[in-house]
């Protein structure tokens, strides 16, 4: 990461630690810093990067401090996850333009990702989903996509902006994303037209209600997924009252925690950005500790992710032969993660839940079934 050094600064609150007496067993005394001597990114399991690129973010702010309030409240914290180590790679300068920044960003992502290190992104406004995206489209890899947001931001305007960043990661040619899905839209801020359209090209979205109602369904969605990103706005105002922009409706906080839970478990999974998060609304800091606590519950899952067994391990699955609708099929479910699996015809398995193998065993056809099915089309 040395060669990277041009586009990041270290964050103040990292600078500050010595003189902050963290205790052993909090994060502030656990988590190293790229600059310190001793960092080795080889011995690394999550790295740190922070980015207040507001410009395009449509409120008129340029660039916040937000990382390091949110890291202010995430060093306080009680390190449980002692098998990992995390490192802080401060914060991306901010460029003489949104693209000069934006190029920092995807620059350090790729350093990240290409030593096979999970990144964890502190932004920011919600376009800078767009360069978690174009690392793997640099790398002319395919890629799964997972966005949690109230809204849909596919604005058709010339410039990439907060709200029409998914318009060039989902339409834009060369494209290497095989499949994306929407977590928490909210129906009356949705155009129904265009989600018709976006249902056509087989990709998902979950209104909030659904969510809300088996927010377990979400992880097998997750589980699949290369990068993920959160956008707080999809957190209802009274959990998050820096969402003055947002809804009264919305993802609970305890629900948020567990999403990205779901995304540390995934297997697949190499980056996670939370954006939309600006301080200077945020009422004691409230929306930060939340932010703070879901990134917990993120590494939370990653420890999860470390114990799954192989499915070729076929004794640490409890086997469930099943026929519905004259589909003879299995799902797996571990011993070790209580997670699913359903065999499709043509003999792979894909991530489902406990909701989908009860849908079957009464017969009926899982909508994730259909929606695997008419992919493979």
């Amino acid at each position: 990461m040395q060669d990277l050094s041009s586009f990041l600064e270290v964050s103040f609150i990292s600078e500050e630690r010595e003189h902050r007496n963290y205790e052993p067993l909090q994060w502030g005394a656990n988590i190293i810093s790229v600059t310190d001597p001793e960092f080795d990114l080889t011995a690394t399991d999550i790295v740190l990067v922070g980015c207040g690129e507001w410009r395009a973010g449509g409120s008129g702010i340029t660039f916040s401090n937000s990382p390091d309030v949110i890291r202010e409240e995430l060093f306080k914290m009680y390190y449980w996850h002692g098998g990992l180590k995390i490192a802080d790679a401060g914060n991306i300068r901010q460029g003489a333009t949104v693209g000069d920044t934006r190029a920092a960003l995807l620059a350090v992502l790729q350093e990240i990702h290409n030593a096979g290190k999970i990144a964890l992104i502190l932004g920011g406004s919600h376009d800078l989903t767009l360069q978690q995206y174009e690392v793997f489209k640099k790398s002319e890899q395919v890629a799964v996509g997972t966005v949690a947001d109230m809204l849909i931001n596919l604005d058709d305007t010339e410039e990439t902006t907060s709200s029409s960043f998914l318009m060039e990661m989902l339409t834009g040619t060369p494209n290497f994303m095989s499949h994306y899905s929407h977590i928490g839209f909210q129906s009356y801020y949705a155009h129904p037209r265009m989600l018709e359209t976006l249902d056509k090209l087989r990709f998902d979205f979950y209104r909030l209600g659904k969510v809300r109602e088996h927010v377990e369904d979400m992880e097998p969605v997750l589980r699949i997924s290369d990068f993920f990103s959160f956008d707080i706005s999809a957190v209802r105002f009274c959990d998050a009252p820096a969402n003055i922009g947002g809804s009264p409706n919305g993802l609970t906080g305890e629900e948020s925690c567990l999403l990205t839970r779901y995304a540390g478990m995934s297997e697949k999974l190499t980056s996670f950005g939370i954006f939309g998060y600006n301080p200077a609304d945020d009422a004691h800091n409230m929306t930060a500790r939340l932010i703070a606590q879901m990134i917990w519950y993120f590494v939370d899952g990653l420890l999860v992710r470390r114990t799954e067994a192989h499915l070729s391990e076929r004794n640490e699955f409890d086997i469930f032969n099943v026929v519905f609708t004259d589909n003879d099929t299995v799902f797996l479910k571990s011993k070790r993660t209580s997670r699913w699996w359903m065999k499709l015809p043509d003999g792979t398995f894909v991530p489902c839940s406990y909701n989908d193998y009860l849908i079957a065993s009464n017969d009926e056809i899982p909508e994730r079934w259909l929606r695997e099915q008419e992919r493979l089309m």
